[in-house]
């Protein structure tokens, strides 16, 4: 069955959304690394590494559904924290907007009975549950440790590994 025309765009549009993740996270990444919290720095690049894993999961499935793939321009992120309780809360909330956009895209499926998208969502609803988690345990990590022991989280951060690609 072929994809439809609108649900086609709504995926490149994610597509785009995830490309842009990858971006944000980059840069503040980069907004780390100068000031020298380079286990931020380096769990912001894993981050940013598996949002382009995200992104291109939606590009190969779009692919073989024999869709159109059409990258569309990505927005210049805008970066603002002193702090990387701000930061992270800038995580979350971004991550929540994510969510919102993947069940939509859900929403979308059901309405029109895509049910091999329906599938794809569901490991995508399955991983904002994990990054919502995640982002809330490091703004509560941060939250405890406040600024004397920024360093030890720093270091702690600096573990983190990327996952197999799945």
């Amino acid at each position: 069955m072929a994809i439809k025309e609108h649900v086609q765009q709504a995926i490149n549009d994610q597509i785009q959304a995830e490309f842009e993740s990858a971006y944000l996270y980059l840069a503040m990444a980069a907004q780390f690394d100068q000031k020298g919290l380079k286990g931020f720095a380096g769990w912001l690049r894993i981050q940013w590494q598996e949002e382009t894993v995200h992104a291109m999961k939606f590009y190969d499935f779009l692919l073989s559904r024999d869709g159109t793939v059409e990258l569309q321009t990505l927005k210049q992120p805008e970066v603002s924290f002193d702090t990387p309780l701000e930061a992270f809360q800038e995580v979350l909330a971004h991550e929540q907007y994510i969510t919102g956009r993947i069940n939509d895209l859900y929403d979308l499926a059901v309405a029109e009975r895509d049910y091999p998208l329906q599938t794809l969502l569901h490991w995508f609803i399955d991983e904002q549950l994990e990054e919502e988690e995640t982002a809330r345990q490091i703004i509560d990590d941060l939250r405890l440790a406040g600024d004397a022991n920024l360093f030890v989280l720093d270091r702690e951060l600096s573990n983190r590994q990327p996952e197999p690609e799945a």
